[in-house]
């Protein structure tokens, strides 16, 4: 962990080491609040499929191999795995070829939870020592070879054309860096008094525009050396209906409102500078559809099949949604699964705690309004090469 003060996120190395969504099974941990993850995850699986049906089936001595880049901790992962898999299962065999092994790589930076991933991971079928039919036919236990990958997908992770498929879902609106220009008192860039870029200047909302295409070229780069020749993408982020980067959309209403005014109470009551909350930013940009657009063209690797806005709706997911203080505490633990490791290591553990309380406190007189607003929008896209 970064020591407390300072700024933890001036380069992408440190927060590499640092980044993670929050890890064990606690209630606001990232296995315990991805619920919605799922389910927009799930509405888009049609999108997934025409995604697979556009890879190239190899030979069965080649293992087919399957990557999700920024994986995390919860179930979701498996799921989509276990979905890619048995599509392509059905495609070998509709159309009447021998089935390869298949394997599968759980990425995502070296601070993840792998070990509670791993926990959840079904057991590999007792029988993979036989024919790949024979394994099939076992219920309750995975039918591909499992693997944890570390590293930032802003770089390479897997050797030259090994990959048939790569997915990543909600991940790469997150930067590698918070850029520089943000948290530097001499820059028109810096981002005073906030903490996230809604609402922000235009300066700073254009330094974060600048670190995501930069990103996403880097993520593009090493997926075109990295990927088969027959093989597909399928990648879902955060995105934003507004052309003006500063209006980040549902996330700018998760980290741009009551996130923000918690850390203005803070302040305001002493126990943490303006300078400390001005140091704080959350690594997270919601691009436009041109903004997508523009990166991979600029790019040229890859052709576009698909890419388009998709509504993926709330993430906050509540029993009751008449009751505020529930709504108010699904809001501070969605908060807190995505940003809480950064929150700690910023400000101390203690402050962390407190911080998130005057979050749900905030969220919880708001409650009505908040699951009637906070909308996700998500940039889906489809890409093979060119």
């Amino acid at each position: 962990m970064a020591p407390n003060g300072g700024t933890v996120v001036v380069s992408d190395i440190k927060l590499e080491k640092l980044l993670c969504m929050k890890g064990g099974k606690g209630e606001a941990s990232y296995a315990n609040n991805s619920q919605a993850q799922a389910l927009h995850a799930r509405s888009m699986l049609h999108f997934l499929e025409e995604t697979l049906d556009m890879v190239q089936l190899n030979s069965p001595d080649v293992p087919f191999q399957v990557v999700d880049l920024g994986c995390s901790s919860g179930n979701n992962t498996l799921y989509i795995i276990d979905v890619i898999i048995k599509h392509m299962i059905k495609r070998y065999e509709s159309s009447g070829l021998e089935l390869p092994e298949f394997s599968a790589f759980f990425s995502d930076l070296p601070s993840n939870d792998f070990n509670t991933l791993f926990q959840l991971l079904p057991p590999l079928a007792a029988n993979y020592g036989g024919s790949m039919q024979e394994c099939l036919s076992t219920s309750g236990h995975r039918n591909y070879f499992a693997a944890g990958v570390p590293g930032s997908f802003h770089r390479r992770l897997f050797p030259t054309r090994s990959i048939d498929v790569f997915h990543s879902v909600f991940s790469l609106h997150w930067l590698s860096q918070v850029p520089e220009s943000a948290v530097d008192k001499r820059s028109g860039a810096y981002n005073k008094k906030r903490v996230f870029i809604h609402g922000a200047s235009e300066s700073t909302a254009n330094a974060y525009k600048h670190q995501f295409q930069t990103d996403l070229a880097g993520f593009l780069r090493a997926r075109s050396q990295e990927m088969k020749r027959g093989g597909s993408m399928f990648l879902v982020c955060l995105g934003r209906t507004s052309e003006d980067p500063t209006d980040q959309g549902g996330a700018g209403l998760l980290f741009g409102t009551h996130y923000q005014d918690a850390w203005d109470d803070l302040v305001q009551e002493g126990l943490i500078t303006s300078e400390k909350r001005d140091n704080f930013n959350i690594p997270v940009y919601a691009p436009s559809l041109q903004d997508f657009r523009n990166v991979v063209e600029a790019h040229g690797s890859f052709a576009i099949n698909k890419l388009e806005v998709f509504k993926g709706g709330s993430p906050l997911v509540v029993d009751c949604p008449d009751n505020a203080k529930e709504v108010g505490r699904a809001f501070a633990n969605t908060c807190r699964s995505v940003s809480g490791v950064l929150v700690d290591a910023h400000i101390g553990d203690q402050l962390s705690e407190e911080l998130f309380l005057r979050v749900e406190r905030r969220a919880t007189s708001h409650a009505k309004v908040l699951l009637e607003k906070l909308q996700f929008f998500h940039i889906v896209a489809s890409l093979s090469f060119a």
